[in-house]
């Protein structure tokens, strides 16, 4: 079966992905958040207070993370001009983590590519940027430049801006499993538009299966399942955000070193960690890296599980430790 440009989406299979659907034993919301569509279910429990409180958290922590947001930290951090800025523990949390990845990566994932990732615009009014918007915003782009003391943060070349928009759904699925733990939830499924975290165990003690829905298939239609206890399962394909221009096709993954779509042997990066921010920002690494240096990053990263990562030749390849039971042959 080839998979050439195929999407890759999870789906929590025990999730109904309805609004406020209650049971006895469950309760679960979703609601259009982060850009993105997120529904969360919990087990054990049909209490709709806790979903509430964790979908408050979501709204605070968007405010805090936005690159658009006027007054967020990062958009303070961006506008301060060079100068430090204290910020959120949450944000030096996440901004420290996005540091670490540019490091473990070797640059291929970079915080301050937000000059780069604001020229493109997915949102329906989508073009090419001019190679000399390009090449100013990609002059922006180093990791090197940020420092944080405490929960200060300074950005040192005051023409870049920092774009937490690769690990932040990740963080932000981490501290709603911590959230739900601290309210004594036995078991949960935290689905932020792909970026899924899972809390303890399903109700009778087996491990949650994640589906890897067919892309354009129905609700069931599975290429496999993934099965894993409390972890993180994320995926970050070329097929989530795209545009069509004079023929081509361009999708949001962008590299900093070009600042156009990244165009690697992978279409879609499928990545078990044991926190949701790890499995963020090493799906976007396995994407930029393509196959043959995804695996050698993946494996030394901190908290890295498995990884499936779909190829344009069709092939799935399968790195680390992971479960995956594929469906029909696949």
């Amino acid at each position: 079966m080839k998979y050439v440009l195929i999407m890759i989406v999870l789906i929590a299979v025990l999730v109904t992905g309805c609004a406020c659907n209650q049971t006895a034993e469950t309760v679960s919301d979703g609601q259009f958040l982060l850009d993105t569509w997120c529904s969360i279910t919990l087990y054990g429990t049909n209490d709709p207070s806790i979903l509430a409180e964790a979908f408050d958290l979501c709204e605070e922590y968007e405010a805090l993370f936005s690159i658009t947001i006027e007054g967020s930290d990062v958009w303070r951090i961006n506008n301060a001009g060079g100068m430090p800025v204290t910020v959120s523990p949450q944000t030096a949390e996440l901004i420290r983590s996005g540091l670490d990845f540019g490091v473990i990566s070797g640059g291929l994932f970079d915080v301050t590519i937000g000059r780069v990732s604001r020229l493109w615009d997915f949102s329906g009014n989508a073009s090419v940027p001019s190679g000399d918007l390009l090449s100013a915003a990609i002059s922006t782009v180093d990791h090197r430049q940020v420092t944080i003391d405490g929960n200060t943060v300074r950005l040192y070349n005051h023409g870049a801006w920092i774009d937490l928009g690769g690990i932040a759904k990740g963080f932000i699925a981490d501290r709603l499993a911590d959230h739900l733990r601290d309210h004594g939830v036995s078991g949960a499924v935290i689905d932020l538009g792909g970026d899924i975290a899972v809390v303890g165990e399903k109700p009778d003690g087996s491990p949650w299966r994640i589906g890897v829905r067919r892309p354009y298939g129905g609700q069931n239609d599975l290429i496999g399942v993934i099965e894993t206890r409390s972890a993180s399962v994320v995926t970050s394909g070329i097929y989530e955000r795209q545009f069509e221009e004079n023929g081509v096709l361009y999708h949001h993954i962008l590299h900093p070193w070009t600042g156009m779509p990244v165009d690697t042997d992978i279409i879609s990066a499928t990545v078990i960690a044991d926190s949701a921010v790890a499995g963020d920002a090493l799906s976007t690494i396995a994407l930029l890296a393509g196959s043959e240096g995804a695996s050698a990053l993946l494996n030394q990263a901190p908290g890295f599980v498995g990884a499936l990562l779909i190829l344009r030749n069709g092939e799935l390849l399968q790195i680390g430790d992971i479960s995956f039971q594929p469906i029909n042959g696949d």
